[in-house]
């Protein structure tokens, strides 16, 4: 019997056992046509026949019970007639025990097709066949191992009842296959799924967790007369007229609209979106959602979400999910997608966590969270999900910390002592004194390399607090033992830069490195240069070298590489990390960062790191004058810029675009640059950097500026991490209200290196910018960790992860800031990976996967 006309037959029969409710495989018979398609055309079944069954199983949930049997039995009818299948059937029926299909009343064609985009239809929650209804047909007329179909809910495979069992049993519970295509979704056709796919979905269970951006409580909407100014609302309205009109001589067009209902109108203003004027001339009642401006004494609203007003979610007082959206996406056609998922397949979602877990941390079930956080029946309901699924994604990560952490430790790290005996001259050749927190550090490391397991520790500190000493001290200890070290930083100035610095330490009077035992190594360096560092890093010649992604090239190979020192880790992905650790047996690993990190994510994001903490600036280091100035104040900012330059000093001045856009109103680097030095400073050089310049440009205007060839450096962000230049004392940012706290930051850092007064001036692009709250934090405070503290809660963790995102882009609930939920979802994660560390136990098993999935290892594959 051939496979795919077997199953066609078992499903038939259990819905004549079941009187025809569509209910004999989960999601209907429509969901077996997804595999069954293809296992006919792999049979070698007529395409006719193909049609026909996918037709009438396509349509076959809008008939009545009636109609459902009079379109199966047709259909049979139809299937018989096939020669081949015939002979197949007339076999099977001479067998003992064969059990016919469906008694065969007259045919009735069932109705036209539908179309196959269409959510509307309200679908009720699928139930699942008894173990005897699975099992109705013989043994003798199916293979024990056919497969069986695949929709996106199935129940769990269980044996076939004996008699003694012939009493009804309950229902097992049916499991959801995650990774099902979205086409599993009634009303999601092809084209319908391209578009999801712009959003990022693809399955089954991205729709589950595709959660919604914002809900908006119809039961607690504000009259428009209430509204007040710089609040977050929602509103509804009428809309009374709306028109566009050009400004700035054409260059931007404005969408206009007055919305009013039976308090008042409000004003409302669209930039660049002309098509919306039209959209709301045809929506009448809309939905607006924004910040509360204000223009001349009147409320505005500025480019606010809006969407036309769906009455039964106003009449209901519903809390309406807001959800992200993309061309040919509409948010009605999506809220009826995300209730036909949530319906159908939440209940069935298996629950990672332990029952016993969710009552200790008081958490809701996995499939309640996903009902509530999609469509919750009040404000608590609400919380409860996002508590419950924020706290997933914390709990997961802590796990993969937690066994990243324990796979390091785990391992066997060769031993590096630094008696004090030896280290005290070694101090003491330094022309200054480390500070208590270096001292604090530098004892971190030492314990490290005693310990018998690899150092694996996160240095971070400001902008220069010192940290490169203590990696340097590190590097001599483990010379010291006739072992090799490598330093790898971002760029070939930052590389230069480090090579210049270290070599003071490192092969100064009374050190035991020889001055051709360290070496650099960038993409610039010379070929024939490169083969001889190649050959002394084979034969152990070569003690320390520095370099770019240099090193990570497969031809450059060492003797015995026990110790690697990364600058700026967060430049750096996972694979070239672990590239970097292949190259030696259980390597040490030093991370830098000048980019203070806080707490929350110290405890989740880097919590399998070590972290030592440098927050205290060498001694004469002076803080950074920092001031805010209006635009019409850029005058004076030029004049500091000319006095400074008068005195041999350097400039920087910082745009935050590359060219000019009609997007956005800033100005841009390299117009900028060609005013400034023809109409500003005329009687300068000036120097222009922006990430677009080749790699080799890049580093010739670096190098030009730290030679002080050109005095003042006209750039965007770029220089946010790069070369030391002691003259620098201005640093003007423009557009400033464009950047984030870190940024803003370790821009300052660039200048006031040199022991000289600096100044960091910050212009916004506008007047009422100048309130902006980070700008403010700027003036307020030079402490990096405050103002780490600060950017997290105002932008997220996105600035401080780089490409140490994977699994973080998961998060979608947790707030970093949350330190109350961090340390629980940490506390109950520990006392889990306590009782069960490798994650084996059968009730873990689901967690374990999704650990597996989220976090890689370094090398690049998962953890497992």
């Amino acid at each position: 019997m051939l496979k795919s006309i077997e199953k066609l037959r078992k499903y038939f029969r259990l819905e004549d056992k079941r009187g025809y409710d569509d209910e004999s495989v989960m999601g209907g018979l429509r969901s077996i046509l997804s595999t069954w398609e293809g296992e006919a055309r792999a049979d070698g079944l007529p395409e006719s026949i193909i049609q026909a069954v996918s037709s009438r199983l396509r349509d076959y949930h809008r008939l009545s019970e009636k109609s459902r049997k009079v379109s199966l039995v047709g259909l049979w009818r139809r299937i018989k007639r096939e020669p081949s299948i015939a002979a197949a059937l007339a076999e099977e029926e001479t067998r003992p025990g064969f059990s016919a299909a469906p008694e065969e009343p007259p045919a009735q064609e069932p109705s036209a097709e539908p179309e196959d985009d269409s959510p509307q239809e309200e679908v009720t929650a699928p139930q699942v066949a008894t173990p005897e209804e699975e099992d109705a047909a013989p043994a003798e007329s199916a293979s024990p191992q056919e497969e069986s179909p695949k929709p996106a809910i199935s129940p769990p495979s269980q044996p076939a009842p004996t008699p003694k069992e012939a009493q009804p049993s309950p229902a097992p519970t049916p499991k959801v296959d995650m990774q099902a295509p979205l086409t599993e979704i009634s009303g999601i056709g092809p084209k319908r799924a391209e578009a999801l796919e712009n959003l990022g979905m693809t399955t089954v269970g991205d729709v589950l967790y595709n959660f919604p951006r914002r809900h908006d409580d119809y039961s607690k909407l504000k009259p428009i007369r209430d509204l007040e100014y710089g609040e977050s609302v929602t509103v509804i309205g009428t809309v009374k007229k709306a028109s566009t009109r050009t400004v700035r001589s054409g260059k931007m067009q404005l969408a206009e609209a007055v919305i009013s209902d039976k308090s008042g109108p409000l004003r409302v203003t669209w930039f660049n979106q002309p098509w919306v004027a039209r959209q709301l001339l045809r929506a009448k009642q809309v939905v607006l959602s924004g910040e509360v401006d204000q223009y001349l004494g009147r409320l505005t609203m500025n480019n606010p979400e809006w969407e036309e007003l769906d009455e039964i979610l106003l009449h209901t007082n519903r809390i309406a999910p807001v959800y992200p959206l993309t061309q040919g996406i509409g948010q009605r056609w999506m809220r009826g997608i995300a209730h036909k998922a949530i319906k159908n397949y939440a209940p069935y979602v298996e629950d990672p966590l332990p029952q016993a877990l969710l009552e200790e941390a008081s958490l809701i079930p996995l499939s309640e969270a996903l009902v509530n956080i999609h469509f919750p029946e009040s404000e608590e309901n609400l919380k409860a999900a996002q508590h419950r699924l924020a706290f997933d994604e914390i709990f997961t990560l802590q796990l993969g910390v937690l066994h990243q952490k324990q796979v390091w430790q785990g391992k066997r790290g060769r031993v590096f002592k630094s008696p004090n005996f030896w280290l005290a001259p070694q101090l003491s050749r330094l022309p200054f004194t480390l500070t208590e927190a270096q001292k604090k550090a530098l004892s971190d490391v030492r314990n490290d390399l005693i310990s018998g397991h690899p150092m694996n520790r996160l240095l971070q500190g400001d902008v220069g607090s010192g940290k490169t000493v203590v990696a340097a001290m590190a590097m001599l200890i483990v010379t010291r033992h006739g072992a090799q070290a490598a330093l790898m930083a971002p760029t070939s100035i930052l590389a230069e830069q480090h090579f210049e610095s270290m070599r003071e330490v490192l092969i100064g009077t009374g050190s035991e490195l020889a001055k051709d035992e360290v070496r650099l190594l960038v993409g610039a360096t010379p070929a024939a240069e490169k083969e001889a560092i190649r050959e002394g890093l084979v034969k152990g010649e070569i003690k320390v070298l520095i370099g770019t992604h240099a090193l990570l090239e497969e031809t450059v190979k060492f003797k015995d590489l026990q110790l690697i020192v990364i600058d700026e880790q967060h430049r750096f992905g996972v694979n070239q990390r672990g590239t970097l650790r292949q190259k030696g047996e259980n390597l040490h690993l030093m991370v830098m960062t000048a980019t203070p990190i806080p707490r929350s994510l110290a405890l989740t994001v880097y919590g399998d790191l070590d972290v030592s903490i440098i927050d205290e600036m060498p001694p004469g280091r002076q803080p950074v004058d920092t001031y805010i100035l209006y635009p019409k104040e850029r005058e004076r900012a030029y004049s500091l810029i000319r006095a400074q330059v008068e005195k041999g000093n350097q400039a920087f001045i910082i745009y935050p675009l590359v060219e000019e856009s009609d997007k956005l109103q800033e100005k841009a680097a390299v117009e900028e640059h060609a005013r400034l030095q023809a109409d500003v400073f005329s009687q300068y050089e000036l120097g222009l950097l922006h990430g677009r310049l080749p790699e080799n440009e890049k580093e010739e205007v670096m190098a030009k500026f730290r030679d002080g060839e050109t005095q003042i450096l006209v750039s965007t962000s770029v220089v946010e991490v790069g070369v030391d230049i002691p003259q620098a004392t201005v640093m003007l940012i423009e557009g400033a209200h464009r950047f984030g706290l870190a940024q803003l930051h370790q821009l300052r850092g660039r200048v006031g290196r040199g022991g000289e007064k600096a100044y960091c001036l910050l212009v916004p692009g506008g007047a009422e910018a100048t309130e902006n709250e980070r700008l403010l934090a700027m003036v307020e405070t030079n402490d990096g960790f405050k103002l780490a503290e600060r950017d997290l809660a105002q932008r997220g963790p996105g600035q401080f992860l780089g490409t140490r995102q994977s699994g973080y882009s998961e998060l979608q609930l947790a707030n970093m800031t949350d330190l109350r939920l961090i340390e629980k979802a940490r506390r109950h994660a520990q006392a889990l990976f306590k009782n069960d560390p490798a994650l084996s136990r059968p009730e873990h098993k689901a967690l374990w996967e999704r650990v597996k999935l989220i976090w890689p290892d370094e090398n690049g594959g998962d953890i497992s």
